[in-house]
């Protein structure tokens, strides 16, 4: 019997546009609706909303709001970052450093770079997803000009150690940028303490809008633009900017609060917890280094694709990996790195929770991902007999 209500649990894959947010946006689409390069009045109003906007975001991450370039989303971000650091420092060298638990949109990006000449180190990680140090020392040549590596991973939740990173980085002139996009508002970054170079974010994991997101880019660093168009965002990212998404991100970063983290985090284990009493299941990234609002859980003998429809005829919404990838039928690149077998990757889902998920949801999720599991299983051609 089908839920009255919608549990979302896809949070990782994007959010509800909070009240607040859409209260803020839409003064900008009907009464304040100036180009931001115009210079009238209304333009000029337009111009100083995205400024105040690209405050707040600078402020949230301790960066000065001249080093936050607007952009169109993450992916939008990690191209600028990758493609642009490759071709204004291409004169250093032509070696990338990535781990091969990226999001595509920095995998691509390095593929396609690899079709341009560079190379590209894709790093292993361990069980948890994690680096290490010691290989990332290694796979440093003299002609390495990036690191590219993942705040928070949008599968397994797994939390990287930026900081011994940009160390590593700092010690050897190499650039390294970082897609916070998971991670944004729910685990601190602080820009000025970290060395890092670049930062990708986003809104609409946040509960801001979607098609609008940010590049840090930190003063000094050597960056070409990767389009051809006017003087838009410091010439980096050509093109009109989305004020309305800019004031809308600007209001999701203002509304973040410390409370929901923790709330999300309890609820979070109270998941994890639970359905780690299911037999056969194991819990995928970091047990600790996790993020808030993450759960990745393998459900041994069930098939993943089966156990989301179930779900969702019971009006709980949830993933088996990222949303970028989740039409392709493959084992997800992400499971596999960390040494999950195909078939036990197949019966992954990954449920993340949002500041608005109650603790009724998850009893409920609780309830009835253990009768469809124990259903399908019985049924199951995947059982070990």
């Amino acid at each position: 019997m089908k839920n009255n209500k919608t549990i979302y649990l896809d949070n990782a894959a994007t959010t509800v546009v909070s009240k607040e947010v859409v209260d803020a946006m839409l003064p900008v689409f009907t009464e304040r609706y100036g180009n931001a390069s115009s210079i009238h009045s209304m333009g000029q109003e337009a111009q100083a909303l995205m400024e105040d906007a690209r405050k707040v975001i600078a402020n949230k991450i301790n960066a000065s709001a001249e080093e936050i370039i607007f952009t169109s989303g993450g992916t939008e971000s990690d191209n600028i970052a990758l493609k642009g650091i490759a071709i204004a420092n291409k004169d250093r060298g032509n070696h990338i450093i990535t781990s091969k638990i990226e999001h595509p949109a920095v995998l691509n990006t390095c593929k396609a770079l690899e079709k341009e000449g560079f190379k590209v180190t894709y790093l292993d990680v361990d069980k948890f997803g994690l680096i290490k140090s010691d290989q990332l020392k290694k796979a440093i040549t003299k002609k390495t000009i990036l690191v590219s590596i993942m705040h928070a991973n949008n599968e397994i939740g797994t939390i990287q150690d930026i900081e011994s990173i940009g160390n590593i980085c700092k010690e050897k002139n190499i650039y390294f940028h970082t897609d916070a996009v998971q991670s944004f508002t729910k685990v601190l970054i602080d820009a000025k303490k970290v060395n890092v170079d670049l930062i990708s974010l986003s809104a609409h994991k946040i509960h801001g809008p979607k098609g609008v997101g940010a590049l840090y880019v930190k003063k000094g660093t050597k960056l070409a633009p990767i389009m051809s168009g006017g003087a838009h965002e410091r010439k980096v990212r050509p093109g009109t900017e989305n004020v309305s998404g800019i004031v809308g991100f600007a209001k999701a970063v203002e509304i973040s609060k410390e409370e929901d983290i923790n709330r999300m985090s309890a609820l979070r284990e109270k998941l994890i917890v639970s359905l780690l009493k299911i037999p056969n299941t194991h819990l995928n990234g970091h047990p600790q280094d996790r993020l808030c609002n993450n759960a990745s859980i393998s459900f041994h003998f069930v098939e993943g694709e089966s156990l989301l429809m179930h779900l969702d005829s019971h009006g709980i919404e949830v993933s088996t990996g990222s949303a970028c990838s989740s039409h392709e039928l493959k084992a997800s690149h992400v499971l596999l790195a960390i040494g999950v077998p195909h078939v036990k990757a197949h019966g992954t889902i990954r449920f993340t929770l949002s500041k608005y998920t109650t603790e009724k949801d998850i009893d409920y999720t609780i309830k009835i991902v253990d009768e469809v599991v124990n259903n399908l299983r019985k049924i199951s051609p995947l059982t070990e007999r």
